[in-house]
């Protein structure tokens, strides 16, 4: 008979992205603010154009939750330096290598108005397959890539901007041990050279500092396309900091990546406010002055 209480997106730990590519369906929290950083070697190697190159690169992403609890804007920025050489020619080049602005609005989430229900005359019951976890939460993301001129990684020379858009589901299994992510995405898409791809991410996690995850991620154009694998593990600092490594290859020689990185991730929620939403016994939710007042009618009856 007690009421719930319905928490927004916000979680006493933090939850980032990293060290994987995928996206996750749920924001960071209205008002959160959240650094996800880290710096990568890169080794890459064409055995028809016969070239190889080396350098390193920085990842950036700035996440923040705003107006809604479902809402969050995103800039991701990749710098990338690397030695090319290709016949005995060595040149280097350096350029920002991805450069994108958007939001991700979180459409729907399993998890809100439901509570697992406990069946007192059934052990076995109560340790059966929970079906409803097979229901994913679902976001959409939409942006922009912003590509300079003379940019060495771009097909073009000319500067551009494209749409991007990506579609995310995120299961959670086992009591949340195992997560599961799935991106679908449109990138470039009213440029010369369209892409489309996929992100498919399984974390796992060990204990309350550690998690661990191994994914695959392939996209697909007329200008390049790759399959690749990953893995790594992420440690949990306090409750707002995050570190991460993880290694890379593709499945491919034309050409072959293999590429390691380390990380972190880091939030501010100073400014955070927990938003409570009471539910009825039938799942429906009320605000907490509504209640108050249905409340406080009953009572003035009953001393009547």
């Amino acid at each position: 008979m007690a009421p719930l209480v319905h928490y927004g997106q916000y979680t006493d730990e933090i939850n980032s992205n990293r060290p994987g590519k995928s996206m996750s369906a749920f924001s960071v929290g209205k008002s959160i603010f959240q650094v996800e950083s880290g710096i990568y070697g890169i080794k890459e190697n064409h055995s028809l154009l016969n070239y190889d190159a080396n350098g390193f690169g920085l990842d950036l992403t700035l996440r923040y939750g705003a107006i809604v609890e479902q809402l969050e804007f995103i800039g991701e920025l990749q710098y990338q330096n690397e030695n090319f050489v290709q016949q005995t020619i060595s040149t280097n080049r350096s350029a920002l290598k991805q450069t994108v602005f958007g939001a991700k609005y979180l459409i729907y989430d399993p998890f809100k108005n439901y509570q697992k229900k406990v069946n007192i005359y059934s052990w076995k019951a109560n340790r059966g397959f929970d079906w409803h976890q097979m229901i994913p939460a679902v976001s959409i993301f939409a942006g922009a890539n912003f590509t300079f001129s003379n940019n060495p990684y771009s097909f073009s020379p000319e500067p551009s901007i494209s749409p991007k858009i990506m579609f995310i589901t995120q299961n959670h299994f086992g009591d949340g041990r195992w997560v599961f992510v799935t991106n679908v995405i449109a990138d470039y898409l009213t440029t010369e050279y369209p892409s489309y791809g996929y992100v498919l991410t399984l974390t796992r996690g060990f204990n309350k500092q550690w998690s661990g995850f191994i994914e695959n991620q392939g996209y697909k154009s007329d200008f390049y396309s790759d399959a690749i694998v990953r893995g790594g593990a992420a440690y949990l600092f306090g409750k707002n900091i995050q570190i991460d490594a993880s290694i890379s290859s593709s499945l491919k020689t034309t050409p072959s990546i293999l590429y390691g990185g380390v990380g972190f991730s880091w939030r501010y929620d100073g400014n955070y406010k927990e938003v409570h939403m009471k539910l009825d016994k039938k799942g429906g939710s009320k605000s907490e002055k509504k209640a108050t007042k249905k409340a406080a009618k009953k009572s003035k009856k009953a001393k009547i």
